[in-house]
């Protein structure tokens, strides 16, 4: 495992996106949240939010995405752990690989819904996170044309976990409530 700061410079030395980068940064947050709600080890899913997109610097096509991204913390990174490997390659549905751990199904459904909070943040007169509650983005859940690329099927999966629509976007919005400076919001 590596520590939190060196997957931070990782991602920043290979991924030049900044707004990638803060997406990267509120995942890592979302993740150590549920990890915390869950019992699980909250240093662990941190990394696998943070290191989630590590390949999109060196690739954008949606085939390779993920599998490329997986590879390079196992194999770039040393980080010999199967459950974050499998979390970070099936994050990713295009490759029709159902997630192998309760960690790879939350990854994969807090992945888009950090972006629906985002957007959701942006029409705010004042663009503060901190300003945006849960009752908003439920509303803006609902809005099929506003953040369309949020994938709202993967966002409901939180279902398959046991956690309600409302819950998950609660827990999430505050744990990226808590990184607003590092993420610019």
């Amino acid at each position: 495992m590596i520590p939190y700061e060196e997957g931070l410079k990782e991602i920043k030395k290979r991924v030049p996106k900044k707004n990638l980068v803060k997406h990267m940064i509120a995942t890592a947050a979302a993740m150590k949240a549920w990890a915390e709600y869950f019992g699980e080890d909250p240093q662990r899913w941190e990394i696998a939010g943070l290191l989630h997109d590590i390949d999109l610097g060196e690739t954008e096509d949606i085939n390779i995405h993920s599998i490329r991204g997986a590879e390079i913390v196992r194999d770039e990174l040393g980080i010999d752990d199967e459950e974050i490997y499998w979390a970070i390659y099936t994050h990713n549905e295009a490759h029709g690989v159902e997630p192998k751990s309760l960690m790879g199904q939350v990854l994969r459904a807090v992945d888009p819904l950090t972006g629906l909070i985002v957007a959701s943040t942006l029409v705010l007169p004042s663009k503060k996170i901190k300003d945006l509650k849960t009752e908003s983005v439920l509303k803006r859940f609902k809005e099929k044309r506003f953040a369309a690329g949020a994938n709202r099927e993967l966002i409901k999966t939180c279902e398959k976990f046991g956690v309600d629509l409302e819950t998950f976007i609660d827990i999430t919005l505050k744990a990226m409530q808590e990184v607003a400076d590092q993420i610019g919001l």
